[in-house]
């Protein structure tokens, strides 16, 4: 029979190994969590500089609006002075912009529909950082009370986490 030293020593050798495991565990899920991180941060500024030139485009379109409203008064003006040929130069002009307006809107659009796009993937992402930081948590947890119950908890919640961010990938539209 062993003795009572004997089994201290083996208690507190299982409970060394256990605590490696945990943390060799909350260095993986650290690391993905670091990966994540900045994948949500890089995804949000592109959602922020699409939000930004979209309404830079929008911004340009009024200002081509507000030129071709200009130059169909001017256009109807000459009209109303029976001067054909100006009339005709505005007549132009404002066709010219309203062809422009439509390309400008279509562009501005566009960025809009990218910003939405990547504001929905950076959510994924913080999602699956937050289920990665509280996995940290419940580590740390399961070190401090060597319950190997909460360490599976925190495996569960890193898996869940990095399968959220993941779920990214499948955010096209």
């Amino acid at each position: 029979m062993p003795s009572a030293e004997e089994l201290q020593e083996q208690a507190e050798h299982a409970h060394g190994s256990f605590d490696k495991r945990v943390a060799a565990t909350m260095a993986i899920i650290a690391a993905v969590l670091a990966i994540v991180s900045v994948l949500g941060h890089l995804t949000t500024t592109e959602e922020l500089l699409n939000q930004q030139k979209a309404s830079d485009q929008w911004s340009y379109y009024q200002a081509k609006s507000i030129r071709r409203y200009e130059s169909e008064f001017v256009r109807d003006l000459f009209a109303s002075l029976k001067n054909d040929a100006m009339s005709e130069q505005y007549a132009k002009n404002a066709e010219k912009y309203r062809h422009d307006d439509d390309e400008i809107q279509k562009e501005a659009q566009g960025l809009e529909q990218e910003s939405h796009l990547k504001g929905r993937q950076a959510l994924r992402l913080h999602f699956g950082e937050v289920f990665l930081e509280i996995s940290i948590v419940f580590a740390s947890l399961a070190i401090l009370s060597k319950r190997a119950l909460i360490w599976y908890a925190s495996i569960a919640g890193a898996l869940a986490g990095a399968a959220i961010a993941a779920t990214t990938l499948l955010i096209n539209t």
